[in-house]
């Protein structure tokens, strides 16, 4: 029987069906990071006073025509790849030899991510997300040792955030397409998208996880929680309003780069 489930999942792993899905899931995540990065450069440029999360993001798409039922194909997209994942982390990395236990937990990791984003959009779609992110380190900080908690918290998504921005700087994020995505000037302007995109999320991820650090470590609650949260103090600094709307140009590049995906991915 094991022997039986070893090889279906194998079998899906490689299968033709699953490439599809994780291509229509991949553009949904783009949608994503377009949203994120439009209310950042909203927020730069003294626009309403919108909440720069994953919430806010799905509140501002389902108040447009139709918007309701973008934000469900997004969460359906986020399904995909929760399923891609999950049966990556099963079932993939089969050549990678040492590697192959911690990309099977990276696959486990961004399951959660994409689980968590499809979450949210879904509360949206029902009329249930509360329009403004936050209050989660306030709630964890109750727990016992609760703020180590979130130290840690904000110490894992700045690891995650060195790993985008190493991405960005050395281009290694072009293992993720295939040859033919990278050929001639177009190919050549999909890196360069890719590369700012790399490097505009590594830098909102760093932010965030830095004053997740903070509250921890401080343990006042009010100094992290997302990505929200880590603008609007970003936006009382000097030149922060700049710093934003570089952050915005990235996340947009990103979710370019996801669409580039969408149509180069090499699984």
């Amino acid at each position: 029987m094991n022997d039986d489930v070893q090889a279906l999942g194998e079998q899906a792993e490689r299968s033709t069906s699953l490439d599809h899905l994780v291509r229509a899931g991949m553009v949904a995540y783009g949608v994503v990071h377009l949203l994120l990065g439009w209310l950042c450069v909203q927020l730069a440029l003294g626009g309403p006073n919108e909440d720069a999360s994953t919430d806010g993001a799905f509140h501002t798409l389902a108040r447009q025509p139709f918007g309701r039922t973008m934000v469900w194909a997004v969460a359906l997209g986020m399904l995909l790849l929760v399923v891609w994942r999950v049966v990556e982390a099963g079932f993939g990395h089969r050549d990678q030899g040492d590697e192959r236990t911690r990309k099977r937990l990276v696959s486990v990791g961004k399951a959660v991510v994409y689980a968590a984003i499809g979450f949210t959009a879904v509360k949206v779609a029902v009329g249930r997300g509360s329009g403004r992110s936050g209050g989660w380190t306030a709630t964890v900080m109750g727990w016992p040792g609760g703020q180590w908690v979130v130290a840690l918290a904000g110490l894992a998504v700045l690891a995650y955030a060195a790993t985008l921005l190493r991405k960005g700087w050395t281009r290694s994020f072009t293992e993720e397409i295939t040859a033919r995505g990278q050929a001639g000037d177009l190919g050549t302007a999909f890196v360069r998208v890719g590369q700012v995109g790399h490097v505009g999320k590594g830098l909102s991820l760093a932010l965030v996880g830095l004053l997740t650090v903070v509250a921890g470590v401080t343990h006042r609650s009010g100094k992290g929680g997302g990505l929200d949260q880590a603008l609007q103090q970003v936006l009382q600094e000097p030149y922060g309003a700049v710093l934003i709307g570089l952050v915005g140009v990235g996340l947009w590049c990103f979710g370019a780069w996801c669409f580039v995906l969408a149509r180069h991915h090499d699984r």
